[in-house]
């Protein structure tokens, strides 16, 4: 098994558990020995006071409730099993500015992207609030487990919004699926419809052409018809002009003999008249 990565959360030195394939759970963390020292010349240094057991008590409590929030890290490396522990070293300002260092520089490094939805960005950020809830933890273990149930809730929420959006991908495979398959029978109805467009198409032109063909021929026999209607009116016109000056010219004839006619009777009646006296 490949060693851990590095991590913005803060470890202790791993710490060889066992030498044998079988894992071992720490349930406590190990004793550190510390190097021995090379021998000193000189007067002999004091003893050191010894510790207050209610200082031994809170910092086995703390280290406890570390390692229930914080899991300590384990991996086989040739056949050997290693632990690693969260640090309960308490931290500085200068800490807390490092951290901060170590965040931006690693956001770059490994090319997070600022905005949107990134695994990367989201991997250290998580890694950057353990480390916040180490060192909170530390100086106050009730606030620690505080910011780990905020944390729970986050992370809660964002394997809910993870799962509706596998369920969305995989509601939109389904319905992309199901419009693949009918999308033959819809790309055969579309051709299906586009076959009967060009025919009602041809239909409408041939339709078109005969109406445009019918309409020449009635505006053609019309006016046919308005020139021969025209040609009629102006011979009737011509006939009723010729017809009155006949009828003129017979009436004046007439009129002329009538005056004759009585020119001649009262001749006559002159004519008589003298005859007889």
């Amino acid at each position: 098994m490949i060693p851990p990565a590095d991590s913005l959360l803060k470890y202790d030195n791993p710490v060889l558990v066992s030498r044998n394939t079988e894992k071992k759970s720490p349930k406590a963390r190990p004793l550190k020995v510390a190097p021995q020292q090379p021998a000193m010349t000189g007067p002999v240094p004091p003893p050191p006071k010894p510790k207050t057991p209610s200082a031994d008590t809170n910092k086995q409590q703390t280290e406890e409730i570390l390692n229930a929030i914080l899991p300590p890290r384990e991996w086989m490396e040739t056949n050997q099993l290693w632990v690693q522990q969260v640090s309960s070293t308490p931290c500085t300002r200068m800490d807390v500015v490092h951290l901060q260092e170590q965040l931006d520089l690693k956001l770059q490094q490994r090319q997070a992207r600022e905005t949107g939805i990134c695994p990367v960005r989201r991997e250290l950020y998580s890694q950057c609030f353990d480390e916040l809830i180490r060192q909170v933890t530390i100086n106050c273990a009730e606030r620690g487990l505080l910011l780990l149930r905020v944390r729970d809730e986050i992370r809660m929420t964002i394997a809910a919004y993870q799962t509706l959006y596998e369920s969305s991908v995989a509601f939109g495979m389904r319905k992309a699926l199901q419009a693949e398959q009918g999308k033959s029978d819809m790309e055969k109805r579309i051709s299906d419809l586009e076959n009967e467009k060009r025919d009602l198409e041809r239909q409408v032109n041939e339709q078109k052409a005969k109406c445009e063909a019918i309409e020449k021929r009635e505006t053609e026999r019309r006016q046919v018809e308005e020139k021969k209607h025209t040609e009629e009116i102006q011979f009737l016109k011509r006939t009723n002009q010729q017809l009155k000056r006949a009828i003129g010219m017979l009436t004046a004839r007439m009129s002329t003999r009538a005056v004759a006619r009585e020119f001649d009777v009262k001749s006559n009646h002159i004519y008589l008249s003298h005859t007889h006296g």
